[in-house]
């Protein structure tokens, strides 16, 4: 895809088409269950509204053919198991060093601030379904600020899913294109863009070769 059909449209997105985008990508990103497998002709009538429904196709698709006992495994290799595709945001920034713990406290204190009761239901509050659903049905301007704030790591997870040509990489290329400005097509580009919005960190480990806050390295298949 090329980096014009990627560029930020979300001056031309309107709220509630966020809204939806957002909804539907909380529930296809999570643990699949009987009750999402239901749900999934609601979700691509909902997407069909909206200009993202070719972007949720594939991953809609492969629930909608894959026996819920694969499709649950798919989903624990891909995405719990293995680091590759880690939907933790704070993960792909900080990894696991002592500031991880410090940012997981600021978003916990976005959900506090905003008045609402969120129930994290054993999950970390950067669980990227999590933050999506407060975007969508909490409190859409924090919750979309918590979505730019962590746009690298939202660009970074969508490298990788397109890279090993997963049908959630649509869902990610969606979400991106809701927030400000062009999509990075390198990961050096995705360093610039974490650096310039944060322009003091400087923790993190080794990762792509550039200079500057690394992120962490992804394992290898």
């Amino acid at each position: 895809m090329s980096a014009a059909r990627r560029s930020n449209a979300a001056p031309e997105v309107p709220a509630e088409e966020q809204a939806v985008c957002y909804e539907a990508a909380s529930l296809l990103l999570s643990y699949p269950d009987e009750q999402l497998l239901e749900r999934l002709p609601v979700i691509r009538e909902a997407v069909a509204q909206t200009r993202f429904a070719g972007q949720f196709e594939a991953a809609i698709a492969q629930l909608e053919t894959l026996p819920l006992a694969e499709a649950q495994a798919f989903h624990v290799q891909e995405f719990d198991i293995s680091r590759r595709h880690a939907l933790h945001l704070s993960y792909w920034t900080d990894g696991d060093t002592r500031r991880r713990g410090e940012v997981l406290a600021g978003i916990k204190q976005v959900y506090r601030d905003s008045g609402l009761l969120v129930r994290l239901d054993g999950e970390l509050p950067d669980h990227l379904p999590l933050v999506l659903e407060f975007a969508a049905i909490g409190d859409r301007e924090r919750g979309r600020q918590l979505l730019i704030t962590y746009r690298a790591s939202l660009e970074l997870l969508r490298l990788q899913l397109e890279k090993d040509k997963l049908p959630q990489a649509g869902i990610l290329q969606a979400i991106v294109a809701t927030l400000p400005g062009p999509s990075p097509q390198t990961y050096a580009e995705v360093q610039a863009l974490h650096d310039a919005a944060h322009p003091v960190e400087t923790v993190g480990l080794d990762g792509y070769g550039v200079s500057g806050p690394q992120f962490v390295e992804l394992e290898t298949r």
